[in-house]
Formats: C-alpha cells, structure tokens, sequence
C-alpha cells in the first residue's frame, strides 16, 4: 500500500492526514532543533540524543524488572552489575539534557568517559565470559568515539575494551581454569575489535578529510562570491562615475555651442542694428530690420533644438502640405545661406499631405539648411524637392555640393553631441533632433554622401488625410 492508500484510509478512519502530519512532525521538529552551532554535530546530535534516551532507560526498566518481577535469587557480582548499569543510565540522562542545552561535545564525552570506567569494573566482576553476549554492544561505543568526538577517542575505547577483556579473562581462569584457551579466546575476540576499530578509524579519517574539503570548498566559494560581489559593486560605482562624468562633458560641450551660436547671433544682431541707425534711407531700415529677423529666427531655431532635446515643450500636430510649408519657408532660407550658395526648389505639383509639428518641420528644415551651408564656405547649389513615395507618402530630398562625408562621420552622423566642427563652434544636436521629429512622425531619414561630391539627406514621412 502506498503512502498515498494508507493517507486516505486514515481519512476514511476520521483521522485527518494534515492532523497526522502536524502530530508527526512536532516532536520530529523539537528532537532536531538544538542550539548547535556546528553542522556536523548538529546533524549527529538526533542520533545521539536517541543513543541517550535509549541507555537513560531501557536497563533500567530491564534492572525493574529483574528487581521485581523475577523471582530469582541473585548471584554474585550482580548488584555491582546493576550500579554501573544504573550509573550509565544516569549518565545518559545527563548527555541528554546537555544536548538540549547545546553542550554537544560535553554530552559526547561524558558517554564515553562513563563507558569507560564502567566496561571494566562490569569485566572485573562477572568476568569474560559473562559479557560475551554484550560484546557487540561494545561495536556502538566505538562507533560514537570514532564518528562523533575523534579519532584519539576510538583508540581510547578500544584499549578500555581490550583491557576489560584480558581483566575479564584473568577473573575466568581464576575460577575455571585452562587458562591457554581463555587468553586464545581473548585475544581473538581483541582481534576482531582491532580490525573493527581500523575500519571505523580509516571510515572517519575519510569522512572528516572529505567534510574538511567540503567547508574548504565552501569557504572559498564564499570567498569568491564575496570578491564578486565586491568587483560588482565597484563595477556599479565606476559606472555610475563614468556616466556623472559623461553628463558633465555633454553639459559643458552643449554649453560651449550654444555659448557661442548664441553669441554669433548676437553679434549679427548688433551688427544689423548699427547699420539701421546709422541708414539714411527707408529701404536701407527696412534691409537692417529683416536682417534681424533673420537672426532672431536662428536664435528661436537654436531655443527650439534645446527644448526638443530637453523634451520640456508639447507638440502641437497639425496636416498640411509639406511642398506649401517648403515654399512658405523659402524667404527664411535665403537670409540664413550665405550669398554664394544658390537655393533651388522642386516642388511638383502632386498633393503631399503629411501631420506633425509645423514649427518643428521648419526646425528640420532649417537645421539641414544650416548644415548645408557650413559644409559650402566657398558657395555651391542646395536644393530642396518633393516626391510622392510609393506607399502614397512624401519624399523629401535635401541635397548640397559641399565637401561630404566619410563612411566614419557618416556612420555617426546622428549620434547626439556628434559634430565635425572646431570645439565650442556647435553643440551635434541638430541631426539628432532631426532624426527624434522624423521619428516622432512616423517617418524615417537617411543620408548619403561623398567626399568632394555632397549630401544628401532623405525623409520619408507618411500620408496623411487632409
């Protein structure tokens, strides 16, 4: 019968399982726990305890019994038997109260010193003979000694017991005899003892050699997890230094660009404003003011390139005719390229609906404008034109003759902070702000160049309904 049949017959019984469960594993979990700290012992110490409970009383319910149910009178030597019986159950009942309280070794040792003072007076009384059927009993003593306190302990009982043996001995040839056969049976039975005591000394030296590598590789693996967790810890500490100091280095550069796009504005500003004082003409006012429209523009785009990056202002969506808004934007370009550069549309006439911000698309435009005209000191062509994709969407193509790009600088042409301009001269947000609104759009943005030939940057934004 499984233990599964016998659970539901004990339910059938009215005899709850959970119930015998609970009954069952109380007592098992007091018999357990002891306050040791050591694990061996601690594992040992229910075998102890058991050892111990069973000589507190098994003798002396046998002595009782013998005292009064047996009506025999008592031989010589027996009332001695039974005080060093007695005087061992004792002496277990104290193991077994100091393995409750912890003291282990004390209980352990206290066992066997009352064994050993005990074998031999028990010897010397009834003789070798007496105690022939108890000798096994001698296999258990040896077994505690060698297993649970120590080698030198085995060794101890076994010359306790060989000593009770021979003592024994000398008591039956005193009264029998003969004496070449007793010692022969004496030293047989030492001999065996011998043999048992090699195979405990060689089992425990390999049980203990083996528990010592075990903690040895315990402890080094604790040692090991320990400096992991160390090496994490720095490794975390270093990463977060790193990344405070890559913020640093962003915070700076972005500061130096904007420093000083901001003050190349400024400058173009002051400089519009002192040509419109000192105009004498309507028309020459009305040129100095557009000029500073011109450069308050570039100051807004540069405002909006901080903002979309800091991601602290809200999109306002709206669907308009990306070919309209290049052409609305078109006088804004001319102010911003130099003179040298010529500026030429191909707008088409087919519809090109698109939906995002509108001040963001100028923003895009502008910032590609603006990276067309630093890539052209000496002037050259960019033209702007729109296509109908094949999905129904808009193709926006800005091309230039600069100087172009390398595979290296385009590869990382979009990366945030990334600029081939003299430090302090640019902040390398633009193209990834760019990239952010194409993105945000639903579209996409590549680019293509090469070195001597030009750039080109093409975006890809999906249609939407008018």
């Amino acid at each position: 019968m499984s233990e599964g049949d016998i659970l539901v017959a004990r339910e059938r019984q009215g005899v709850p399982a959970s119930r015998l469960a609970r009954l069952w594993r109380a007592p098992m979990g007091w018999w357990r726990d002891v306050p040791i700290a050591d694990p061996v012992d601690r594992r040992n110490a229910p075998m102890l305890q058991l050892i111990s409970s069973l000589l507190a009383v098994l003798p002396a319910l046998a002595w009782a019994y013998r005292a009064v149910a047996v009506d025999i009178p008592w031989r010589p030597g027996e009332l001695t038997s039974m005080a060093l019986s007695l005087s061992v159950c004792a002496a277990a009942a104290i193991s077994f109260a100091l393995i409750r309280h912890g003291r282990f070794a004390w209980a352990s040792r206290l066992l066997l010193v009352v064994f050993a003072a005990s074998v031999v007076p028990a010897y010397l009384a009834t003789g070798f003979g007496a105690q022939r059927f108890e000798q096994p009993v001698l296999v258990i003593w040896m077994a505690i000694a060698g297993l649970v306190v120590g080698r030198a302990a085995l060794w101890l009982m076994f010359a306790c017991i060989v000593a009770a043996f021979f003592l024994g001995i000398s008591v039956d040839v005193s009264r029998q005899g003969d004496a070449a056969a007793l010692y022969g049976d004496a030293a047989f039975s030492a001999a065996m003892f011998l043999m048992i005591a090699i195979v405990l000394d060689r089992s425990s030296a390999t049980l203990r050699q083996s528990l010592g590598e075990a903690t040895e590789r315990g402890n080094q693996l604790a040692a090991a997890n320990q400096r992991l967790l160390q090496e994490i810890n720095d490794r975390e500490l270093a990463q977060e230094q790193l990344i405070h100091a890559r913020k640093v280095e962003a915070v700076g550069r972005l500061a130096g660009g904007v420093a000083h796009d901001f003050g190349n504005i400024m400058a173009v500003i002051s400089g519009y404003a002192r040509k419109g004082l000192r105009a004498g003409q309507v028309e020459d006012g009305r040129t100095s003011f557009e000029g500073i429209e011109a450069a308050a523009r570039r100051a807004t785009l540069l405002t909006h390139k901080l903002m979309t990056f800091a991601r602290q202002d809200d999109y306002a969506e709206e669907t308009f005719d990306a070919a309209s808004a290049l052409a609305d934007v078109q006088s804004m370009l001319r102010q911003l390229l130099k003179p040298e550069v010529e500026l030429r549309f191909a707008l088409g006439d087919a519809p090109s609906p698109i939906r995002m911000d509108r001040d963001r698309f100028e923003l895009m435009v502008l910032n590609i404008a603006a990276n067309a005209d630093h890539a052209m000191p000496h002037g050259g062509v960019f033209s702007i034109g729109v296509a109908q994709g094949d999905d129904g969407g808009s193709v926006l193509e800005f091309a230039d003759t600069g100087a172009g790009m390398g595979e290296e600088v385009l590869a990382r042409v979009f990366d945030p902070f990334f600029t081939t301009k003299p430090a302090g001269e640019g902040t390398g947000l633009g193209l990834s702000v760019i990239r952010d609104l194409v993105t945000r759009a639903g579209g996409a943005i590549t680019a293509q160049s090469q070195v001597g030939v030009g750039t080109t940057f093409r975006v890809v934004l999906p249609a939407a309904a008018r």
